[in-house]
């Protein structure tokens, strides 16, 4: 069996397939037959004495020295095995095989970033449960998701969405945490040796939010009575003071205006009352 050899590209490169034989200086294209097939059956082009005789596969183009087939640009759906097959024409018409060689070509196509995205599904002060989500799309083949949370491995639970197996890839990963300290998250997207990381720093907060509680019926209650309390209070205390504060003060009704006027008068010291007496 002969050794297949594979031809690794990415999305949108030019790609050359080598074939098994090379013309000789000393010779052309038109001493021969070339055909490239893939998957042995679907002609992608062919020569036979110098001439096309099938038109070549759209983004493809054949080297008339090496015979090396270019794809450009080439697309996932390229992938696969591809066939050099060459005869070498004679003078009695008769052709040999000189070559007879598979190839087989594997198309690439890089992820995008990775985007992490938090979700917070409950709050404490002692925790914060959090869903953690991973993303990346737009690469082939299907890739590998890893990380690490605090520079420790983590699993993460994966996801992937393709239309077919030569279409892109859209990959997801989901992980559930409590998070009860400040932690480093790195999510990384492989495919084919390739890959790509994304970190986060996630900081645990102290604030918590408390739900208001309305206050009980009991509470309103007491609290009602003692405003009315210091209402009537209040209340009182004006109605008594200016009776408390006149009543050394004389009535009208019981003297005369010269009473009145004396009873208006301030009282004198102690000293002109002892003067007074002793006249």
């Amino acid at each position: 069996a002969l050794e297949k050899k594979v031809i690794k590209g990415k999305v949108g490169e030019k790609i050359g397939l080598p074939c098994c034989y090379e013309i000789p200086s000393s010779e052309s294209l038109q001493n021969y037959r070339v055909y490239w097939q893939k998957n042995t059956t679907d002609v992608v082009l062919a020569y036979a004495e110098g001439k096309m005789i099938s038109p070549p596969k759209n983004r493809t183009e054949m080297d008339e020295k090496n015979l090396t087939l270019w794809i450009s640009p080439v697309k996932i759906l390229d992938s696969g095995p591809y066939q050099c097959v060459v005869q070498r024409l004679r003078f009695s018409q008769n052709s040999v095989v000189v070559c007879d060689e598979s190839v087989t070509l594997f198309v690439t196509a890089d992820f995008t970033e990775p985007n992490i995205t938090t979700e917070v599904s409950a709050d404490s002060c002692e925790l914060t449960e959090m869903v953690v989500r991973c993303s990346s799309h737009g690469g082939f083949p299907k890739p590998k998701i890893s990380g690490t949370l605090n520079n420790v491995s983590v699993v993460w639970n994966a996801s992937w969405v393709s239309k077919s197996s030569l279409s892109p890839y859209n990959v997801t990963g989901t992980l559930w945490l409590n998070v009860t300290e400040d932690i480093s998250i790195t999510c990384s997207v492989e495919n084919d040796g390739f890959s790509k990381s994304t970190s986060l720093f996630l900081k645990k907060t102290n604030e918590c939010v408390v739900p208001t509680v309305p206050p009980s019926y009991n509470v309103i209650t007491a609290s009602t009575i003692i405003i009315i309390i210091f209402l009537l209070a209040i209340i009182l205390a004006a109605r008594y003071l200016p009776r408390h504060v006149c009543s050394h003060c004389c009535k009208p009704e019981d003297s005369g205006e010269e009473d009145v006027k004396e009873c208006m008068k301030p009282p004198l010291s102690s000293k002109v009352t002892s003067e007074t007496s002793s006249v």
